[in-house]
C-alpha cells in the first residue's frame, strides 16, 4: 500500500502525502462504543495486523445535521459518514519523523451534540505549514456521550461525561503515539471552540497529558448539576421507550433512535434545566463526583490546572448567530420578551442593564449583547483571572465582523474558527469571499507561537490592566479592560456559578 506510513501502539498506518507533509485520517484511539461497550467509558482499541489504510475520515458521531435549516452554522456540519464508532482521530505532520515538532490538538464545537473534528473547516495544512503537527478529534456526543444514568442503571459510572473521557483518551493517545509522527509529545497544546472550548475548561479542571489549552468562546461554566442531568435523561429515557435499569433495551436500540430522541429532548431543554447557567443544553459535561467533582471553573479556581499556560477569548457579538444566523423558529423564540431572559433569570434590573449598555435603538441587539457577556465574555475574563493565579493566561477577542447577512451578524459565534485554521474556501456563508487574509495571518501566526514557544505575542492578562488582544482589522491591537462596566455588572453573576 503506497503512501507515508507511522507505526501506532495499536499497529501500523498509512496516511496520504500532501504538499509539505502527510495527513493520517480516522485513526481509532478507543475500541467501538458499540453493543457492550455502549454507555462505557472508552476502552483501548484492539491491535490489527498489517498497514491500515487511514487516508479517508473516520465516522462522525451520530447527528441531527444543521444543513437545509437555514442559517450559517451549516459549515460546521460533518461531510463525512456518521456511525457510532466514531472514537478515532486525524494527524496533519509535517513529516512522520523524529522532529519533535509541536503539538496542537483540536475539540470541535457543536453545543455537545454536533460536529466532526474531520469537517473542512478544520484542515490542517496551514499549521502544517508552520511546523505544527495537528491532531483533530471524534468523541460521542449528545446522549451517546452525555447521558447521565449514573442514578438510574446499575453498573453505570461516569455515564455523563463519557465524552470527556473520550477527549482524555484522545490526549492519552495522543501522549503514548504522537512522537512516531514527527511531535513532541511533551509539548501539547490543546484547544477547542464553543462546546470544545467548554471541554478545554472542563479538561483544564481534570488534568491530563497536555501543556497548554486554548479556549475560544467558551470557559469552564459549562457543567450540569447532577440532578438536572438525572432529569434530562428520564426524559431521554421516556422519549425511547426504556425503562430505568433495562440496560438490554437500551442497547438494543438503533443508533437513529436514541439520535432522534436527543434531539427532541433538545426543545424541552429549557424546561427542563431552568435553573441551570445553561439550559440551551440538555447534553453536556456533568457534575457527578467520579469524573467532574465540581464545575470545572471552582476546580481551576482551586489550582487543578496549575502550570498549564492558557489563552482565552471570544467574539464580540457570539449570539447575533442565534437571531440571524439560525432557522427562523430559533429567530423567533428571541423576538418576543420585553425585558431580557438573562436578567430575569438572574435577578439583574431592567435599569441597571441600561444603565450600562445604554439606549437600545434595537432592543434584541441588546438582549443578545446582554447574553453574550453573560454567557461567554465575562466567563471568559473570570477564566483568565482565575487560572491567572496559578500560570500565565492571555485573553483576546475578535471583533472583525462579517458582511454576510447584511452585516448583521456581527463577529458572530464561530467566525474566528476560518482565521485560526485559514480555511476560508470552506467557510464561505459565515465569512464571505474576501476576508481579511492579514487578520488571519495574525490570528493563525499567534496561535502557532503560542504553541512553540508559549507566548502569543502580547502582554499577559494579569501582567496588569487586564490586557486583551483585540483581532478586528489589518492590525491588531492590544486594548485594555473593553468594556470593562458591563464585565462589572455581570461579574457577579457569573462568579455565583464558580
Amino acid at each position: 500500500m503506497a503512501g507515508t506510513r507511522a507505526a501506532t501502539t495499536a499497529g501500523q498506518v498509512v496516511g496520504l502525502e500532501r504538499a509539505g507533509g502527510a495527513v493520517f485520517r480516522g485513526i481509532p484511539f478507543a475500541a467501538p462504543p458499540v453493543g457492550a461497550l455502549r454507555f462505557q467509558p472508552p476502552r483501548p482499541p484492539e491491535r490489527w495486523d498489517g498497514a491500515r489504510d487511514c487516508t479517508r475520515p473516520g465516522p462522525a458521531c451520530p447527528q441531527v445535521l444543521t444543513g437545509g435549516t437555514g442559517g450559517v452554522m451549516h459549515v460546521f456540519d460533518p461531510t463525512g459518514p456518521m456511525d457510532e464508532d466514531c472514537l478515532n482521530l486525524d494527524v496533519w505532520t509535517p513529516g512522520a519523523d523524529d522532529g519533535a515538532r509541536p503539538v496542537m490538538v483540536w475539540v470541535h464545537g457543536g453545543g455537545f451534540r454536533s460536529g466532526s473534528g474531520a469537517c473542512p473547516l478544520y484542515d490542517g495544512d496551514a499549521f502544517v505549514r508552520d511546523g505544527i503537527v495537528l491532531v483533530t478529534v471524534n468523541y460521542r456526543l449528545h446522549a451517546f456521550g452525555f447521558l447521565y444514568l449514573d442514578e438510574l442503571f446499575d453498573g453505570a459510572r461516569g455515564t455523563g461525561n463519557l465524552g470527556l473521557l473520550d477527549q482524555v483518551a484522545a490526549l492519552e493517545w495522543v501522549r503514548d503515539n504522537i512522537a512516531a509522527f514527527g511531535g513532541d509529545p511533551a509539548n501539547v497544546t490543546v484547544f477547542g471552540q464553543s462546546a470544545g472550548a467548554m471541554s478545554i475548561g472542563a479538561l483544564l479542571s481534570i488534568g491530563g497529558p497536555f501543556a497548554k489549552a486554548i479556549a475560544q468562546s467558551g470557559a469552564g461554566h459549562h457543567a450540569l448539576s447532577s440532578s438536572g442531568a438525572a432529569a434530562v435523561a428520564r426524559r431521554t429515557l421516556e422519549l425511547l421507550g426504556t425503562r430505568p435499569g433495562d440496560w438490554d433495551a437500551l442497547r438494543g436500540l438503533g443508533a437513529a433512535a436514541i439520535t432522534n430522541a436527543a434531539a427532541r429532548v433538545g426543545l424541552d431543554a429549557g424546561a427542563l434545566l431552568a435553573d441551570e447557567f445553561s439550559a440551551a443544553m440538555p447534553y453536556q459535561p456533568v457534575i457527578d463526583g467520579p469524573v467532574l467533582t465540581a464545575r470545572p471553573i471552582t476546580a481551576i479556581t482551586s489550582g487543578a490546572a496549575v502550570g498549564k499556560d492558557v489563552i482565552v477569548g471570544t467574539c464580540a457579538d457570539e449570539l447575533r448567530v442565534v437571531a440571524w444566523g439560525m432557522p427562523e423558529e430559533v429567530q423567533r423564540r428571541r423576538l418576543d420578551p420585553a425585558v431580557p431572559p438573562v436578567l430575569a433569570a438572574n435577578g439583574v434590573g431592567l435599569a441597571e442593564a441600561e444603565a450600562v449598555y445604554g439606549p437600545a435603538p434595537d432592543l434584541l441587539d441588546t438582549h443578545l449583547a446582554m447574553e453574550t457577556d453573560y454567557r461567554y465574555a465575562v466567563p471568559a475574563a473570570s477564566l483568565a483571572d482565575r487560572q491567572g493565579r496559578h500560570a500565565r493566561t492571555w485573553a483576546y477577542r475578535v471583533s472583525w465582523p462579517t458582511p454576510v447577512a447584511g452585516g448583521r451578524l456581527g463577529a458572530c459565534h464561530g467566525v474566528d474558527v476560518p482565521f485560526v485554521f485559514g480555511t476560508f474556501a470552506h467557510a464561505e456563508p459565515l465569512v464571505g469571499t474576501a476576508p481579511p487574509r492579514e487578520l488571519g495571518d495574525a490570528v493563525h501566526s499567534a496561535w502557532v507561537r503560542f504553541a512553540a514557544t508559549g507566548d502569543p505575542g502580547w502582554p499577559a492578562y494579569g501582567s496588569g490592566g487586564r490586557a486583551v488582544m483585540d483581532f478586528g482589522g489589518a492590525e491588531p491591537r492590544v486594548v485594555h479592560d473593553p468594556d470593562a462596566a458591563r464585565r462589572v455588572m455581570w461579574q457577579p453573576v457569573v462568579d455565583s456559578w464558580c
